[in-house]
């Protein structure tokens, strides 16, 4: 299917690389021809090099807040999943289920950094409760919506084989919902390292949200950009490998 998304992905991958090198070439031209100072817009070379010369601290930190992302990322998944199942398999669950989580995810998940903070401390374990907030419920809404797709009649010809629930929902419900529940993992990378950074902003022993705070408290700002450059590079890593994967796991599309 030579039209699919995920055919047409290593064209993507050609034309994203190519529009980072033409950003990075007219931002290295504007920062050096209009002689822009750092606490405007740092060159790229300037960036890069600061980066370099904090390389052992920006490391660290991205290790730090990686760490959070994927324990976060994890359980957030293994929730929502869970959640899209056990409404499918008890249908009386989504009257409760659907609308609690819809009240909770109405309010921006950085409203909630104070409480979780409070709970859990400023150590790792609240970055891993906030990144699993934020994903359980963009791969609950996309897994739900893949289980419900399934045609009935499919189903209805499964049990007149004598094909119980459990039976149904591995041989037909999961197989339908793969590429909308892949699609909304591959989208919730992102935003695990977005919650966890900027939960680390709010309070944190490490990670590279603690670095850019710091940095801005010591008006450092071209080290607040080698901060946000290293974790657009593990954002773009991370989105990267979860796509590679899905392309592995729908190898039919």
């Amino acid at each position: 299917m030579s039209g699919s998304p995920l055919a047409s992905s290593p064209l993507a991958v050609q034309r994203g690389i190519l529009g980072a090198v033409l950003l990075v070439v007219c931002w290295e031209g504007l920062a050096r021809g209009l002689h822009l100072p750092s606490y405007v817009l740092p060159a790229v070379s300037e960036i890069l090099a600061g980066a370099w010369s904090k390389r052992a601290l920006l490391g660290e930190a991205a290790g730090y807040t990686v760490l959070e992302a994927l324990v976060g990322y994890g359980l957030g998944c293994l929730i929502g999943i869970g959640l899209a199942v056990a409404i499918t398999m008890l249908p009386t669950l989504r009257a409760v289920i659907l609308p609690a989580a819809t009240a909770i995810n109405s309010v921006p998940v950085v409203a909630y950094s104070p409480l979780i903070l409070l709970w859990f401390g400023i150590g790792v374990a609240s970055k891993m409760v906030m990144v699993a907030m934020a994903v359980s419920f963009t791969v609950f809404l996309s897994t739900l919506a893949g289980l419900d797709r399934v045609d009935r009649r499919a189903i209805d010809l499964m049990r007149s084989f004598g094909a119980g629930r459990l039976s149904i929902l591995w041989r037909l419900r999961l197989p339908t919902a793969l590429p909308l529940l892949l699609a909304g993992m591959r989208v919730s990378t992102v935003r695990s390292l977005i919650v966890a950074i900027i939960t680390e902003m709010l309070g944190a022993y490490g990670g590279l949200g603690w670095v850019i705070y710091q940095a801005v408290l010591q008006i450092d700002f071209v080290q607040v950009w080698s901060a946000i450059f290293v974790a657009s590079a593990a954002s773009l890593s991370f989105f990267g490998l979860i796509g590679f994967l899905e392309r592995k796991i729908l190898f039919w599309k």
